[in-house]
């Protein structure tokens, strides 16, 4: 049973590197499929509103889904979903075609997010111990290689179907395959009394929510604005303007890959604290840096500080209600797409109408804010990681091959 769990672990953290390519895919060609397609300035912001939006969509769909289905069923047919509406927008040749794409991502995106994260959470309580960073560690090393392709693919001005055909190719078998071994850990929402799982759980989940849309306001802010803000504000050259969110990318993966181990040691509540304290220290350090390279310190702490503030909200949304995470977890993935949407557009109009210096205080004084949040992240008896560890169980509830 010990292999079906190792199994159902390394076919999942797969999971999370296909999906980190295929994200960082879209979104770092983002000016050459604006090219392609002819979407003027004005039009785009809506095309790019929609994925999440409709992402949210999705992930409440799956919230009723998951009453029905597994969640390794749902990630099992999603995934594909997701490489072939990439393609899509690669191949296409009209803005109608691009629409359909796009609509299609958003909703299976939306789908595959909730399902994984069901699936992290569920296997984190079947092993007794934190691995949920571990699966959001493989996505940041999955974002790394996508956003490596996207450049080489720019870089050698291939067309957009020319740079995601391979990629396609290459995954979608691949994840098909990796599915197989898919494990659901304990069990559905379905022995929850769905009486109780109303509002009383938003009511509980509420803090969570409110953490992972300030984790991702600071992350879209990096995302968004890194490359503009050195360039422009502290007067670095075109290139390496490039560099800090590469460099972001890069810390994150490290972060998350060892920041199992901090909460097995020291606990989620502490991880949390350290991690919200040094992005806080990261946005102080861009808001007031003098120069390019002070700025890059910066946003290297960023990507140490934020990247342990998803993985463990998830994380603690199992804990708060292990008969009833599924739903727990869809609830708190919508607020990944709020965060989103907010965080660009807010950083940009404070920049516009203020300055830029001052429109990154803002993203830190929210993710301060998390501090005020991190009892929320001990809450429950399955706390993995403070000490006293509860050991691994071969109970691994509805099967491992998603069928």
């Amino acid at each position: 049973m010990t292999d079906v769990l190792r199994r159902g672990r390394a076919s999942l953290a797969f999971s999370f590197l296909a999906q980190g390519a295929t994200f960082a895919l879209l979104v770092t060609r983002i000016p050459a499929i604006q090219d392609r397609y002819g979407v003027s300035d004005a039009l785009l912001p809506v095309f790019l509103a929609a994925v999440p939006i409709l992402a949210g969509v999705g992930s409440v769909t799956t919230e009723q889904l998951v009453k029905r289905i597994r969640p390794s069923r749902l990630l099992r047919w999603s995934q594909p979903v997701v490489l072939l509406a990439l393609l899509g927008v690669g191949s296409g040749s009209h803005v109608a075609e691009l629409a359909v794409s796009l609509a299609a991502f958003g909703l299976a995106v939306g789908a595959l997010d909730a399902s994984m994260n069901m699936l992290g959470v569920s296997l984190q309580r079947t092993y007794g111990r934190s691995i949920m960073l571990g699966f959001h560690a493989a996505y940041s090393l999955g974002g790394i290689v996508g956003a490596s392709l996207a450049w080489a693919g720019a870089h050698w001005h291939l067309a957009l179907w020319v740079s995601y055909l391979p990629v396609v190719a290459v995954l979608l078998p691949a994840t098909f395959l990796v599915s197989r071994w898919y494990v659901d850990g304990d069990g559905p929402d379905a022995d929850v009394p769905k009486a109780e799982a109303g509002p009383v759980v938003f009511r509980l989940l509420l803090p969570l929510c409110l953490v992972m849309t300030f984790a991702y306001i600071g992350d879209s802010t990096v995302s968004n604005w890194s490359a503009k803000y050195l360039q422009d504000t502290l007067g670095s050259s075109e290139q390496l303007a490039t560099v800090p969110y590469n460099v972001y990318m890069v810390t994150t993966l490290l972060g998350r890959s060892i920041g199992d181990f901090g909460v097995r040691r020291f606990g989620a509540v502490a991880v949390v604290r350290l991690g919200a304290l040094v992005a806080t220290a990261g946005f102080a350090v861009v808001a007031g840096a003098p120069g390019a390279w002070v700025g890059m310190l910066g946003f290297t702490l960023l990507g140490l500080g934020l990247c342990v503030l998803v993985p463990q909200t998830f994380a603690a949304a199992g804990r708060l209600f292990p008969g009833a995470s599924d739903t727990a977890i869809a609830r708190l993935n919508i607020f990944n797409y709020v965060g989103f949407l907010v965080g660009s557009p807010l950083v940009g109009a404070l920049g516009d109408a203020w300055s830029y210096r001052g429109a990154m205080l803002v993203p830190m004084v929210l993710v301060l804010v998390t501090l005020v949040y991190a009892r929320s992240f001990g809450t429950g008896p399955d706390r993995y990681g403070d000490g006293h560890e509860r050991p691994s169980t071969a109970d691994v509830g509805r099967g491992g091959n998603g069928l």
